[in-house]
């Protein structure tokens, strides 16, 4: 996987890959012989990420192919004009829609500043080591580590998330249901074409190091429709 690029879309303003879980995406962030960014640019000669993902989050990334693109894009992510969905696993049972305001750090050890992630619960499963929801997650804003801090808040953390969660369940997941990763997916994204202002939905299907173990603990039916994205 670290030496293959896996395209979702290309054309001559954007590129857009599908990451896998535990690549980083940018040099500076850990010592990793390889980065996402890296791998982008040997591959176009440049790269501009317009948005990013923790390096254990999978899913849709947007790369622009110019300085200009990237300012465009990210003025759309800036000014809410970007939906995106992710899908996570959380502890416990989260039995309603609930939208999340609550500060976190826009970077890593920032100051605390606005941030709201509309949760909305697809499934509950009774398993061992304990129960979990299958969880959907639009957030409003793009803060550090925002949607696990928001789960976090709400006493349903992400399962497998090693910042937030707690180790000896982890752990448990991975031993019982081979959950080795943070059990988020970056599963959608939707922005209007720099070029031609047309819509554009980009989808990335969940990885099998993240599908496996959800059908190992009895999850048969994942809901996954990309719903108002399209």
């Amino acid at each position: 996987m670290r030496g293959d690029l896996t395209v979702l879309f290309e054309d001559d303003w954007l590129f857009v890959v599908d990451k896998p879980s535990g690549l980083l995406v940018h040099r500076g962030y850990g010592a990793d012989e390889v980065t996402l960014v890296e791998m982008v640019a040997r591959r176009l000669g440049r790269a501009h990420p317009v948005h990013r993902l923790d390096r254990a989050t999978s899913g849709v990334l947007v790369f622009a192919k110019s300085g200009d693109i990237a300012r465009d894009l990210q003025l759309q992510f800036q000014d809410g004009l970007v939906t995106k969905r992710y899908l996570a696993l959380a502890r416990g049972h989260i039995r309603e829609p609930v939208t999340v305001d609550h500060p976190v750090p826009k970077d890593e050890g920032g100051e605390r500043i606005d941030a709201v992630t509309d949760l909305v619960p697809l499934a509950h499963l009774d398993c061992a080591p304990r129960d979990v929801t299958w969880v959907e997650a639009r957030p409003k804003t793009g803060r550090f580590h925002q949607i696990r801090r928001h789960l976090k808040h709400i006493s349903h953390p992400v399962i497998g998330d090693s910042n937030y969660g707690k180790g000896p369940l982890n752990r448990e997941f991975a031993a019982v249901h081979g959950l080795a990763r943070l059990a988020l997916h970056a599963q959608g994204l939707r922005l209007v074409h720099p070029g031609d202002a047309r819509p554009l939905v980009f989808e990335a299907p969940l990885p099998d190091d993240l599908l496996l173990p959800l059908r190992s603990m009895g999850f048969d039916f994942l809901p996954n429709d990309l719903g108002d994205l399209v």
